[in-house]
């Protein structure tokens, strides 16, 4: 299937709805068959899935994402581009387009009512200025997901599959692994895309957890110790701790418990793996309590 995967098409239907690329959106359109076709296989995806698309533009790997899913649900921001993906998936009866801010959207709602709440697939080629936080908005939300694929960043997804010592390591490689197995499938050149970007790209698939890797007694207070270790990364994780606004505990008792785990006192947040980390806030949380 050729549609739209290519320069000249690209650019045809750009011009027939004059449309220009808005700097604010991060828009880049993918050209490359051979890459949308990775994508797809990247995904997984079968006859019986159901998909939801982040940042369609113009529906370049929707149309690839119909013809291998049971259903699409995509989602734009860019009322421009509603017009152009009318026209361009008109062929399918098997997509839905949303005009609208995903992260200001009831996903749960929707998925509810489309799939009845059974378990999605999301497949996206995301806008690089805002990647991280639909990735945790989505996480957070914990939607029925099985699996995440996109294209992002090349150093974005190097740094969602990092482990300790890197130093890419940080609190993005925790939470992305606390919800999922992240796994870098390949690598996509700037020539990829309309209008080349100016950093290299990577498409990675996020399999997202059954039951949880770790035992936490509140989340949110071990994603609070996450982000309070790697806030100032040249400090201690003893000095990181006690500097956040929302741990409440003095140095000596932080202290104290990074040594009953047997870590020594200067010890950094970026040398601690997510099960040590998972251990961390769970005697902090009850140091708290007591």
């Amino acid at each position: 299937m050729a549609g739209l995967a290519s320069p000249g098409s690209t650019i045809a239907v750009l011009e027939k709805y004059g449309f220009s690329f808005q700097k604010k959106y991060g828009q880049n359109f993918l050209i490359d068959r051979h890459i949308l076709e990775g994508i797809v296989d990247a995904a997984q995806i079968s006859r019986e899935d159901f998909i939801l698309e982040i940042g369609p533009g113009i529906g370049t790997l929707t149309q690839y994402l119909c013809e291998a899913g049971r259903e699409v649900l995509a989602v734009e921001l860019d009322r421009k581009l509603i017009p152009i993906l009318a026209d361009t998936l008109s062929s399918y009866n098997n997509v839905e387009v949303i005009c609208h801010d995903v992260l200001k959207l009831d996903l749960s709602g929707l998925i509810a009512e489309k799939n009845a709440s059974r378990p999605i697939k999301l497949v996206a080629n995301l806008p690089y200025y805002i990647t991280t936080p639909i990735i945790m908005s989505l996480f957070e939300s914990h939607l029925p997901l099985e699996s995440i694929t996109i294209m992002v960043q090349k150093e974005l997804a190097d740094r969602m599959q990092e482990g300790p010592g890197s130093k890419d390591y940080g609190a993005l490689s925790l939470a992305v692994q606390y919800y999922a197995k992240p796994e870098v499938m390949f690598q996509v050149p700037p020539s990829a895309f309309i209008p080349r970007p100016k950093v290299g790209s990577a498409v990675i698939r996020l399999t997202c957890h059954k039951s949880c890797p770790v035992e936490v007694s509140d989340e949110a207070y071990l994603f609070r110790v996450i982000r309070a270790s790697f806030n100032q990364r040249r400090k201690t994780l003893t000095n990181g701790l006690k500097n956040a606004p929302d741990i409440r505990l003095p140095k000596e008792q932080i202290t104290e418990v990074i040594e009953e785990m047997g870590l020594p006192a200067t010890v950094r947040g970026e040398m601690l793996t997510l099960k040590q980390f998972a251990e961390l806030s769970n005697r902090l949380r009850e140091r708290e309590q007591s």
